[in-house]
């Protein structure tokens, strides 16, 4: 007979899942913290960056371990085939390309309608920025979350969720992402438009999913996504102008979501489960 723990776990998987995933990453990014905190020190740009990376234990681990626990080595062989599943069509790898071209259209727009302060830098060795998060949040958000999110809730519902639950995620380093850290008093503004920009970025991520089945083409994508805001971000905009980007950042990509009815009955039902 399955043990009473064992129970809970398949009755609420993802209640497991993401206070499993929120505790181990935070717990994390808390260690690297903790002796400049306990030094009484402010925290460095630097203790930031090394704080995300630490982070990335959370989704792919708890992924891994709870995919093992409930699905055995079956549910393991699977989300590995996912994951490799990457001889798609081309034009399924078209959508990489919208989150470079949205950053550099909306700091280019800015550039020249605002100020000078927004135009877009190239930092090339961004990209490796993008790299590690891409590879290791991906298989827990899409390999493990959202399909029973989407189980439950339908993929629009599901996905925007997700959406908002990944910005949350990010709230221990929210003031070391980006050029202008730390946003001091702007770091609620912010953290407010970083996930109005992310929980778009995840209905795409959650679209491309819903059609291909590729945890590898979302591992891309989120490449895509976090390789061009380091790569493109302006190297010295304020905490206010950096707030105000990433607000326009999100508000045009969630505005191209409802140009292609994202939020109607029909998007809903066109999102469907291979």
């Amino acid at each position: 007979m399955p043990t009473k723990p064992a129970t809970l776990l398949r009755a609420h998987p993802l209640a497991a899942y993401f206070v499993l995933t929120f505790a181990i990453s935070w717990s994390a990014a808390f260690m690297v913290a903790a002796p400049r905190l306990i030094a009484g020190q402010p925290l460095t740009k630097l203790t930031g960056l090394l704080m995300f990376p630490a982070m990335l234990a959370g989704p792919a681990s708890s992924a891994l371990l709870l995919t093992w626990l409930l699905d055995g080595r079956p549910g393991l062989s699977l989300l590995a085939a996912r994951i490799f599943h990457l001889r798609l069509p081309v034009r399924s790898y078209i959508p990489l390309l919208i989150p470079p071209a949205a950053v550099m259209a909306v700091l280019s727009s800015l550039a020249i309608f605002s100020a000078p302060a927004f135009h877009p830098n190239f930092f090339p060795l961004g990209i490796a920025f993008g790299i590690p998060a891409g590879i290791f949040e991906e298989i827990g958000w899409t390999g493990f979350a959202f399909p029973r999110m989407r189980e439950r809730l339908g993929p629009f519902k599901a996905a925007v969720l997700l959406g908002l639950l990944w910005g949350l995620w990010h709230l221990p380093v929210i003031n070391y992402l980006g050029a202008a850290t730390p946003h001091r008093r702007y770091w609620l503004p912010y953290f407010l438009a970083f996930t109005l920009a992310m929980s778009a970025i995840r209905l795409l991520i959650c679209w491309l999913y819903t059609h291909t089945s590729s945890i590898g083409l979302a591992q891309l994508t989120h490449i895509s996504s976090t390789g061009a805001l380091v790569v493109l971000s302006p190297s010295h905009a304020t905490p206010a102008q950096e707030t105000a980007w990433y607000a326009l950042y999100g508000a045009v990509l969630w505005l191209g979501i409802l140009a292609s009815g994202g939020r109607t009955h029909h998007s809903q039902n066109s999102i469907t489960t291979q």
